[in-house]
């Protein structure tokens, strides 16, 4: 019994340690250090109030402005030079459309790179602002600016009602042109398409000779092509149609698919379009005439003394100009 209790027990001893009991090892680690039985339990306790403590302080206090990204947020240093988060997006910002494909983690690094790589070669002996420098830095700074006055100008042009009065200006009263209906026959030379609109124009019926004869893909419904608007078809079709009354036929037509013998169904006035399909055409033109108004005021008010006179236009050209 004695033996069989202590192989028991030696047992329960390894399971425990291979299961990973905390109890087990912390008494093991308490026991290296030489500290009494007790103290294991008590400490873990103790450890544990603080854990649960720390815990529930990290939930309840609010987040710091730190733990808040900002644009100002300093993700390197380079020797004293602060590299933000508004650096990085910035730069981001302006890649070329195939690496802006590319994934978060990969545009970080290399982007941080370039910038702390930019960084350390500005702080070289050899980067002295030359002439095209300030140059450069002058037109950059007066593209921006402008570039953030004419976004406010451009903005501000376009609201609910500036985009109806376009709106009612451009199509309410506009004579926006005529749509057509028409049929066609489709075939392979002049001659049969002669034949067939003398046999049209005896009485036969259109449709059903398009269906048998045509052979252009609108021939099984009859030859219809629907309701069209001027420029929607090839030049000699949409001219032949424009000229012929409703219910009357065509002479034989040549287009690049062959020779056509159309009839005019129908026309209409074209209806304007709905506000939200002209909604983005509408706003460019209110905010380019906004842009445009707004830069004649200025011009109009501004002293422009124009300093060009016998300058040879050709030195536009001449990058020597450029170095100190």
């Amino acid at each position: 019994m004695p033996g069989s209790r202590a192989t028991h027990m030696k047992q329960e001893t390894t399971d425990r340690s291979a299961s990973g009991d905390v109890r087990g090892g912390q008494s093991s680690v308490n026991a290296a250090h030489g500290r009494g039985r007790q103290e294991g339990p008590l400490m873990l306790k103790s450890v544990t109030r603080l854990s649960v403590f720390a815990l529930a302080m990290a939930f309840a206090l609010p987040v710091s402005a730190q733990d808040t990204p900002s644009s100002d947020t300093v993700i390197v240093s380079v020797n004293g030079t602060d590299i933000t988060l508004g650096h990085m997006i910035l730069m981001r910002n302006s890649l070329p459309e195939q690496y802006q494909r590319l994934s978060d983690d990969v545009l970080w690094d290399a982007i941080l790179d370039q910038l702390i790589g930019q960084t350390l070669l500005s702080m070289d002996d050899a980067a002295v602002e030359t002439k095209r420098v300030k140059l450069s830095l002058e037109n950059e700074q007066r593209a921006l600016l402008a570039a953030e006055a004419a976004a406010s100008v451009a903005e501000a042009a376009v609201s609910d009602d500036t985009l109806q009065a376009a709106y009612d200006a451009k199509y309410a009263n506009a004579d926006l042109g005529l749509e057509y209906n028409a049929s066609h026959i489709l075939v392979d030379s002049e001659e049969e398409a002669q034949a067939i609109a003398d046999e049209v124009n005896a009485g036969a019926d259109f449709a059903a000779v398009a269906r048998e004869k045509s052979t252009g893909p609108s021939g099984p419904n009859g030859g219809a092509l629907g309701w069209f608007a001027a420029g929607m078809m090839v030049e000699p079709f949409q001219a032949a149609v424009e000229k012929l009354e409703v219910g009357q036929v065509s002479a034989p037509v040549k287009t690049q698919f062959g020779w056509h013998v159309i009839k005019l169904n129908e026309t209409r006035q074209k209806a304007a379009p709905a506000l939200d399909s002209v909604r983005a055409e509408l706003a460019d033109e209110l905010q380019r005439a906004a842009l445009t108004e707004k830069l004649d005021m200025l011009k109009s008010g501004a002293t422009i003394v124009n300093g060009a006179e016998g300058i040879d236009k050709a030195q536009l050209r001449n990058l020597d100009l450029l170095e100190d």
